[in-house]
């Protein structure tokens, strides 16, 4: 395996460079194929426009736009250069576009022609198309050798709790990612990506692509018939989602039917709660799949946990045992490496810190040029807000974020706990789980339930089932039905839209009660 040296620069250049890299069925027309070589042109087409334009080493670069093979190219040729990539949620508000484009202190920003009216005024922007294309250098380019802990690239946190934050990572951080996850021999596969490369989920995926000599299938977004329609044509064998999108694929059951899907060899779930119901009905559809319940943050990157070294299988809801060159350890409280507490982790790929942010009172032995820290302790392990507990093989299983936890009655309740028991129902598809205000309890849970095609369930029959299999101060004191759930533009579920749909239906019930 060739040693990387610039995240920029994954091409595996032993190999021949023209087979198809990205089949991109986004863009202004659609499908279209890049080899290996034309990406690799593109990237250093980008990278010495970017230096002739006199930026230089360190400066930040903005992407805001839809997934397509130039936003890739992009990304790529920045980082050659020496310079920081900067990929901006395009979902976000227009205030709060501006805001992380100011913040990173980006000098040039590339955009769709659909977000360019997003792209702040004050900042060159090059749009991807016929003036992508004249900006582009033609020419070879020797990527820049980066210094140790030099930034790569920003990653804007979603911001659910506050302004977003800019993640630093480094250059050598995220090439051990990719040498790690290529020893796990997941090369030549072909693989579709429908995520936002915006986040960690498809953009790391996309890196290990091309390092592993693999094809990526690109969709513009995320939508469940086109994901289907992907696999089929394309013979898809590697996916990798956010449960909600899963989900999403599987209602729709005639498209399946119809579609060959016997392509695909592997699925990675993560960055979100996995329940049985949904493993089980993924499982009923792609049989000859081997399916992963997966873990990672952006701040410390997707290799967490892996295999059993003792060769145990992995139980179905566990995200696994920790990686050997990660430790981790599981606080509650004053009890360090409790069973069950909040996950703290230090690996090679933890962040250099946040951009522009300081937390005097949390010292980051990690932080790096200068770049501020992040909730890391003295000792340099991430605090990553996920509760976990640990089985007596060393399993982990992810319990829920502590930002979502709230109190009922003096009780601890966690939304993904409720919602995976919920799901155990025989009726029900999906569940999402949110606190309302009460005045004896403080908070009590209520839920928002997508039935099964073809299945009669009321609110009623939820509840009793809730109290049958939980404690009774977990089971939703209302229960709705819809036919889907607010996603987040991480395709997670938006919890912040579900309170508030929560809070107009309550008046209605409590005059009909």
């Amino acid at each position: 395996m060739s040693a990387f040296i610039n995240l920029g620069d994954l091409m595996p250049r032993g190999r021949d460079l023209n087979k198809v890299a990205i089949i991109d069925l986004g863009g202004e027309r659609s499908p279209r194929q890049f080899s290996f070589a034309q990406l690799d042109a593109m990237a250093n087409g980008v990278a010495r426009a970017l230096a002739r334009r006199g930026l230089r080493r360190g400066d930040r670069v903005a992407i805001l736009s839809a997934n397509r093979a130039e936003y890739v190219a992009a990304y790529y040729g920045i980082m050659r250069a020496g310079l920081v990539a900067v990929p901006v949620n395009f979902r976000f508000p227009r205030e709060t576009i501006a805001f992380i484009i100011a913040d990173s202190g980006a000098k040039l920003a590339f955009c769709d022609a659909v977000r360019a009216p997003d792209c702040p005024g004050d900042i060159d922007c090059v749009t991807f198309g016929n003036e992508f294309d004249l900006f582009l250098d033609s020419g070879p380019f020797d990527a820049v050798v980066p210094a140790e802990k030099e930034p790569a690239m920003f990653l804007y946190t979603s911001g659910s709790t506050g302004t977003p934050k800019g993640v630093v990572l480094s250059h050598q951080s995220h090439i051990w990612v990719v040498q790690t996850r290529l020893s796990s021999g997941l090369d030549r596969q072909i693989y579709l990506i429908a995520a936002p490369l915006y986040h960690m989920n498809a953009l790391a995926l996309a890196k290990l692509a091309c390092a592993a000599y693999a094809t990526i299938v690109l969709l513009p977004q995320f939508s469940a018939r086109a994901y289907i329609e992907a696999i089929g044509r394309y013979r898809c064998s590697f996916l990798t989602a956010v449960p909600p999108m899963i989900a999403m694929m599987l209602r729709e059951r005639e498209l399946l039917a119809r579609t060959d899907l016997s392509s695909v060899a592997f699925v990675r779930m993560g960055s979100a709660p996995v329940s049985a119901a949904l493993m089980a009905a993924l499982r009923l559809a792609l049989p000859r799949a081997s399916v992963t319940n997966a873990y990672g943050t952006t701040e410390a990157g997707p290799v967490v946990f892996g295999p059993h070294p003792k060769g145990l299988p992995q139980p179905e809801l566990s995200v696994g045992y920790p990686h050997p060159q990660v430790s981790v350890r599981l606080v509650d409280g004053a009890n360090c490496d409790a069973d069950q507490g909040v996950l703290e982790m230090k690996c090679p790929a933890l962040m250099l810190g946040y951009h522009n942010r300081r937390a005097p009172s949390l010292p980051s032995p990690a932080s790096g040029g200068g770049e501020g820290s992040g909730p890391i302790t003295p000792d340099g392990y991430y605090i990553t807000g996920d509760v976990f507990r640990r089985d007596a093989d060393g399993f982990y299983y992810f319990v829920g974020r502590t930002d979502d936890m709230f109190v009922s009655g003096g009780e601890n309740i966690y939304p993904a706990d409720v919602e995976r028991m919920l799901e155990r129902h025989p009726d029900v598809a999906q569940a999402a789980v949110v606190p309302i205000e009460d005045d004896i309890k403080g908070q009590k849970p209520v839920a928002f339930v997508i039935r099964k095609a073809g299945r009669a369930l009321d609110a009623d029959a939820v509840k009793r089932f809730a109290l049958e299999h939980a404690p009774a101060y977990q089971h939703p004191r209302h229960v709705w039905f819809v036919d889907e759930l607010p996603l987040a533009s991480t395709n997670k579920l938006d919890r912040a839209a579900l309170a508030r749909m929560a809070r107009q239906r309550l008046p209605k019930d409590r005059l009909q009660s």
